[in-house]
């Protein structure tokens, strides 16, 4: 791998995952990583752009932003790019009405939205909002729709508090289409679209911009298919080969290089080893992240 200066050479504008970098979430607020606080200080103080890119969809931007500054985090809800916004912005760009099956907590997006006769359906991290019942009745409002249009609010298959992994919105999404028979409009990482939203308000072009994430798919993929850089903190949901096969382990799983056993799951490898995506760079966490940036972003 090439060294850090001719990885991190003509960075301009840096893009920031919240949960699993900044922070681990929980119901009682959660904890910042540690050394993140000064790291986005740090950052801040440089000549570098800065932007927040979230797929957190359970909270309102304003309620994150509130929480994030409780942290002693230096953050500003004009500085986050987050997927309820702009799917708000393509419900009234397109005439939608949805139905919403999404936390409580992120309603407030959706004020001037009209939910009357529903001829869509948006999700996001309903959390314990994920029912039966609640899933039934949106797959019954796709059912009837002649051109059903579904929009989630992300991908991710799970994300980490501080009590452990948590299944993401991406399970429930693709239940739907399952059952349906449709694909699903993504909106937040890793669409294409979210990245360059977020490019534009840094003012940046894709090859002057580095991702730093905790999701190997959604946030360093997604980052390197629009032609950014990215680098993986050993954070938040980052996977080592150690928790694979202790998460396997305790499913009572065999570990072996070929097929699973009958019934099993297949051996899942490490981030660091992902068969598809590949980071520019690992690092413990954002702190060294940001060391090395600014050692070499502006060489």
């Amino acid at each position: 791998m090439a060294s850090w200066g001719e990885r991190l050479a003509g960075v301009r504008g840096v893009l920031l995952d919240i949960s699993g970098v900044l922070y681990d979430g929980s119901e009682d607020g959660g904890v910042p990583i540690p050394g993140s606080v000064e790291a986005v200080a740090r950052l801040k103080r440089s000549q570098l752009k800065v932007r927040f890119c979230t797929n957190d969809s359970q909270k309102s931007r304003g309620d994150l932003v509130g929480l994030l500054r409780r942290h002693g985090f230096d953050i500003s809800e004009s500085e986050v790019t987050a997927p309820a916004p702009a799917a708000s912005l393509i419900l009234k760009e397109r005439g939608l009405r949805p139905h919403l099956l999404v936390q409580d907590g992120v309603l407030s997006e959706f004020d001037q939205i009209d939910t009357s006769n529903p001829n869509c359906v948006v999700i996001a991290d309903a959390g314990e909002s994920f029912s039966y019942q609640n899933m039934n009745k949106a797959f019954r409002v796709l059912m009837e729709l002649e051109s059903p249009v579904l929009i989630s609010l992300g991908k991710g298959r799970y994300y980490k508090e501080t009590s452990g992994l948590m299944l993401d919105v991406g399970a429930y999404m693709k239940a739907l289409e399952y059952a349906c028979g449709i694909k699903a409009e993504v909106v937040g990482k890793p669409s294409p679209e979210y990245f360059q939203s977020a490019l534009k308000e840094m003012g940046v072009e894709a090859h002057e911009a580095i991702m730093i994430g905790d999701d190997i798919v959604g946030d360093v993929g997604g980052a390197q298919q629009c032609g950014m850089r990215a680098l993986q903190v050993r954070t938040g949901k980052f996977r080592t080969k150690a928790l694979s096969q202790e998460y396997e382990t305790t499913m009572g799983l065999r570990l072996t290089s070929g097929s699973p056993p009958s019934g099993g799951a297949p051996h899942r490898p490490s981030d660091e080893r992902h068969p598809d995506v590949k980071a520019d760079g690992y690092v413990d966490n954002l702190a060294e992240a940001v060391d090395l940036l600014l050692q070499h972003a502006d060489k």
